[in-house]
């Protein structure tokens, strides 16, 4: 089996890890939601040695990230778990979640379902940091994410860029109160909530 390999990872991995070495400067525990191929996670667990980065998607997408964490060889990966949001979720508990390009590619259904788990899974003062593209008031912020958004539910109904308001009043029901906003290439955002309640 060949490694797989996501382009974007290598092209938005940089500005992703600049607001991670502030947001996470403090943080221990680290579970990502949707790790796809695993590259992100060898890139920021390299460069945040002090972080312990869990890695988690669905069944078959682990054997391909399996071959980028054996490949890199950190002490601070551990096997990466199976899961579906829908389904179990880990006992242990993290002091931030990080998720890339998940939530467009998700049921809406799912979207507030991993909202309404994180509490389940994060300590009282955990930080959440989610990438990807957002609408703001209704509207695309880019012509280019209009087209993405047209071929995302081309792709299956269910798939769309989701609205920031939206996504944060699923997050302020779960204790998550908005702390930042960061203007991403690609016109992307990469978005940290703070758990508060």
């Amino acid at each position: 089996m060949e490694k797989p390999n996501a382009p974007s990872c290598e092209r938005n991995r940089e500005p992703i890890l600049e607001v991670l070495r502030t947001h996470f400067a403090d943080r221990r525990d680290v579970l990502e939601i949707g790790s796809g191929t695993g590259q992100h996670a060898v890139y920021f667990a390299a460069a945040l040695p002090q972080v312990r980065w869990q890695c988690s998607d669905r069944e078959e997408h682990l054997p391909g990230m399996q071959l980028w964490l054996d490949e890199a060889a950190l002490p601070n990966t551990p096997q990466p778990l199976a899961l579906d949001v829908s389904g179990p979720w880990p006992s242990r508990r993290y002091d931030a979640v990080f998720s890339a390009n998940t939530l467009h590619i998700m049921s809406w259904d799912e979207v507030e379902e991993l909202f309404d788990r994180l509490a389940g899974v994060t300590t009282d003062d955990a930080k959440l940091a989610i990438y990807g593209p957002f609408n703001y008031g209704g509207r695309y912020t880019s012509d280019s994410n209009a087209a993405f958004d047209e071929w995302l539910q081309a792709r299956g109904t269910h798939m769309r860029i989701r609205d920031a308001e939206a996504v944060d009043a699923l997050a302020e029901v779960a204790g998550f109160d908005l702390i930042d906003d960061v203007a991403m290439p690609a016109n992307n955002r990469l978005r940290i909530w703070q758990r508060t309640r």
